[in-house]
C-alpha cells in the first residue's frame, strides 16, 4: 500500500528479520544455484499467483515466497536485511518506501547491468524515473500503479435510498465535499457509518490527486506550506468529524470484520485494493460497484521490483523480473488480481480496456482505472514522503479515534513529522 498496509503476521515477521539478522548469509553476490531464488514480497497482494505462474511455465526454477507484512514493514526488514544480514535475491517495494533505497545504490544491482536499458521504456516514465539513482543506476523495475476509484455497496446504498448505478453514484460527489455530504444523507437513512476512516478514503485519496505533494519540483521539502496538502488534510478532518466513519482503520481486524458485516458501504478502492476487498469479504460478491473518485484523476500507490546487491541468485530474479513485469505479464496480472499495469502499451488491449470484474457488478476497471491514471499531474516522492505520510494519517485517526482536537490536529502532525525526519 503504498500505504498498502495489510495485516502483519507478526510471528513471521519477526521471525524473518531475526533470520535476515543471522551472520554469515549472504556471501559476495552471486554463487548460487541458478535455478532458484528468495522472494520477499508483501502479504495479500497475491504475489503468490504471479509465483505460481512462473512456476507452471518454468518447473524447473525454485521460488521462495515469503509474505512478510505490510510495506512497511517489509521495508524494514529488508533494511535490517541490508545493513549484514541474509538478504533475498529479489524483493518488493512499495512506492513511497523505495526513494530511501534509490538513496543506497552501493546496496542494490544495479539492472542495467542485467538489460533494464532494454526495458525501461515499456514503462510509464514517471514511474521508472523513480527507480533510476542520481548517476543513471536503475534499481527497481514497476509492477503497478494504483489509479483511484471509490468502492461502494449496491444493496446498502438502495436500502439508504442512494442511487446504485455508477454514473449516477458518480454524480453524487464530484467533490471531496460532495462526497462527505453524501456521508451525511446514508448516515441519516440508516443510522450507520458511510465509509471505514477519514484518514485513507479521503485523506490519502485526495493527497494524491496533487499537483506536488510533500516536495515541488526541486524536490524541496514543501508538506508544512503546499496549500493542497493542507486542504487535503483539512478533508480528512473534516470527514473525521462529521460522524460519518466507521473509524476503522485500513487493513486491522476490525476493519476487515466491518467490510465482511456491511458496517460500512464506500472505501477507497486504489486498483490493488480491488483484491484486498475480493479476498476479505468474499460472501459480499456481486455487492460492489465501482464509482469515480471525487475530484478527477490520481495515482496512489504502485510497487517495483528490486535485487539486493548481495543476492545469491540474480540472473533468475531479473528472468523473473524480466517476464513477469513485461507488458504481457502485467496484463495477465491483471487478470488475476486487478492491478493496474505500469505498462502503457496494454492500456488499449481489449483484455484490460475492456474488462469488467464480476465481483464489483462487472465494473469497467480496466477503463476506471486508466482514465483515473492518465489525466493526473506526477509528483515527486521522496526519501520521506512514507514518514510525512503515515504522521498526517495518524494524526487524522487520532481526531477520529482517540477524541483528538481538530484544531490543532494540523500543528500536531507538523510537530510530529520535524520530529521523525528533523526537517
Amino acid at each position: 500500500m503504498t500505504l498498502r498496509s495489510h495485516l502483519l503476521p507478526a510471528v513471521a515477521a519477526l521471525a524473518l528479520v531475526a533470520a535476515a539478522c543471522t551472520p554469515g548469509g549472504g556471501g559476495g553476490g552471486g554463487g548460487g544455484d541458478g535455478k532458484s531464488f528468495e522472494f520477499w514480497s508483501f502479504a495479500a497482494i497475491n504475489q503468490k499467483a504471479s509465483v505460481d505462474a512462473y512456476k507452471q511455465k518454468h518447473p524447473d526454477i525454485d521460488i521462495k515466497l515469503t509474505e512478510v507484512g505490510t510495506s512497511t514493514e517489509t521495508a524494514q526488514a529488508l533494511t535490517t536485511a541490508l545493513a549484514g544480514g541474509k538478504v533475498p535475491d529479489l524483493v518488493l517495494i512499495q512506492g513511497d518506501n523505495l526513494p530511501k533505497f534509490v538513496e543506497q545504490p552501493q546496496n542494490f544491482v544495479d539492472l542495467r547491468t542485467l538489460g533494464a536499458d532494454d526495458i525501461k521504456g515499456d514503462y510509464l516514465d514517471w514511474v521508472m524515473t523513480q527507480s533510476i539513482a542520481k548517476d543513471g543506476e536503475v534499481l527497481g523495475i514497476p509492477t503497478d500503479v494504483g489509479g483511484m476509484a471509490v468502492a461502494y455497496r449496491t444493496d446498502l446504498f438502495a436500502a439508504a435510498g442512494l442511487p446504485t448505478d455508477p454514473e449516477a453514484v458518480s454524480a453524487l460527489w464530484p467533490t471531496w465535499d460532495a462526497f462527505i455530504e453524501t456521508g451525511k444523507r446514508y448516515k441519516q437513512a440508516t443510522g450507520k457509518a458511510f465509509t471505514d476512516n477519514a484518514a485513507t478514503s479521503v485523506f490519502y485519496q485526495a493527497v494524491n490527486q496533487v499537483s506536488a505533494k510533500y516536495y515541488d519540483k526541486d524536490r524541496k521539502l514543501v508538506y508544512d506550506s503546499n496549500p493542497e496538502v493542507k486542504a487535503a488534510f483539512d478533508l480528512g478532518i473534516k470527514a473525521a468529524t462529521a460522524g460519518i466513519t466507521a473509524g476503522q482503520s485500513s487493513f486491522e481486524s476490525a476493519w476487515s470484520a466491518g467490510m465482511a458485516q456491511g458496517q460500512y458501504a464506500a472505501v477507497s478502492a486504489p486498483s490493488w485494493m480491488l483484491n484486498t476487498i475480493r479476498s476479505t469479504a468474499p460472501d459480499t460478491n456481486g455487492k460492489w460497484n465501482i464509482a469515480k473518485i471525487p475530484g478527477g484523476a490520481g495515482n496512489w500507490g504502485g510497487s517495483y521490483l528490486a535485487i539486493p546487491k548481495r543476492a545469491k541468485n540474480p540472473q533468475a530474479a531479473w528472468d523473473y523480473i524480466k517476464e513477469m513485469q513485461s507488458p504481457a505479464g502485467q496484463l495477465e496480472h491483471f487478470g488475476r488480481s486487478g492491478a493496474l499495469p505500469s505498462t502503457p502499451s496494454v492500456y488499449q488491449d481489449a483484455k484490460l480496456a475492456e474488462s469488467k470484474d464480476p465481483f464489483f457488478s462487472n465494473a469497467p476497471t480496466g477503463k476506471i482505472y486508466t482514465d483515473a491514471l492518465l489525466e493526473l499531474k506526477p509528483f515527486y516522492i521522496g526519501p520521506d514522503s512514507a514518514t510525512i505520510g503515515q504522521e498526517f494519517l495518524n494524526s487524522i485517526t487520532n481526531v477520529e479515534q482517540s477524541g483528538g482536537n481538530p484544531a490543532t490536529a494540523w500543528d500536531d502532525a507538523v510537530r510530529n513529522i520535524k520530529t521523525a525526519i528533523g526537517k
